[in-house]
Formats: C-alpha cells, structure tokens, sequence
C-alpha cells in the first residue's frame, strides 16, 4: 500500500512541476515577446526623431538611412538599425546646427533603445536557457512558441 502512495506522490510532484515548467515557458516568451515590442516602438520613436534632425539640419543622407529604417523588413531590421546608428554617430559634417530641442529629443529616444535593446536581450538569453531544459524538450513545452532571437546592433548612444 505505502509504494502506491509513494508512486502516486511522485507522480503528482512531477505533474506539478511539469506544470510549473509549463507556465514559466509561457511567461518567459510573453516577455521577450513583449521585450520587442518595446524595443521595436523605440526604435521607430528613434528613427522618427532621426528624420526631424535630418530635417532641421538637412541632411539628406541621415534622412535616407533614417527612412530605410522606418520601412525596414524584421529580416533587414538590424542591417537598417546600423546604418541608422552609423549616421548618427558621423555627426552633422558642417551642415547646419538643428535646434537644441530635436537633438536632445534624439540622444534620450538613443538612450531607451539602448536600454530596450539590452532588456530584450536578456530575456531573450532567459528565454533561451530554459528551452535548453531537458524537461522542456522532454516534454515539448516550447513547442507552441516561435524561437527568440537576440537584436544585435550597435549601441545606439551618441557622443
């Protein structure tokens, strides 16, 4: 009698654990799913700030790599994002000085992708770590839910 009590125990412990697993995966996805979704609205905030500087200091240039990155494809994301951040970190090159307001406006949006960036990628690395689990691939708990990837761009911040 005591071994089926142990087996039914046992089997309740695993099924709770099972369960736990389960819900952690789940929210470890909503998380990075949200983390991009962050990321992403910082990133347009950052681009359209890019595109009133390039504009109150005509640069056509910044302007171009500004508008490549606002209608950038998520496989060409990162590429666009770099370009961007290139542009940015080049400086006005004797064009005229914008307002200080649009380029303060545009070194705090910097200052959240950066943030945003490195938000995302620790929970994608979260993420990440616990579908490595073997309890996770045993069971298939992440299976409903698409890989996470890291965004790798430049720091975005500015001198």
């Amino acid at each position: 009698m005591w071994w089926v009590i142990t087996v039914v125990a046992a089997v309740v412990a695993v099924a709770t654990y099972v369960t736990w697993l389960a819900a952690r995966v789940d929210r470890l996805h909503a998380r990075a799913t949200a983390a991009y979704a962050t990321l992403d609205a910082h990133l347009v905030r950052r681009a359209a700030a890019a595109v009133a500087l390039a504009e109150a200091a005509q640069l056509p240039t910044l302007m171009y790599a500004a508008k490549i990155a606002l209608d950038a494809q998520p496989d060409d994301r990162e590429v666009a994002e770099n370009d961007l951040t290139r542009h940015l970190r080049n400086g006005f090159g004797g064009a005229a000085v914008p307002p200080a307001d649009v380029e303060e406006s545009l070194v705090q949006v910097s200052r959240r992708v950066a943030l945003a960036r490195q938000v995302h990628n620790d929970v994608v690395r979260d993420a990440l770590a616990v579908r490595r689990r073997r309890m996770v691939r045993l069971f298939r708990l992440a299976r409903k839910h698409p890989v996470p990837a890291y965004f790798d761009v430049d720091d975005p911040s500015l001198p």
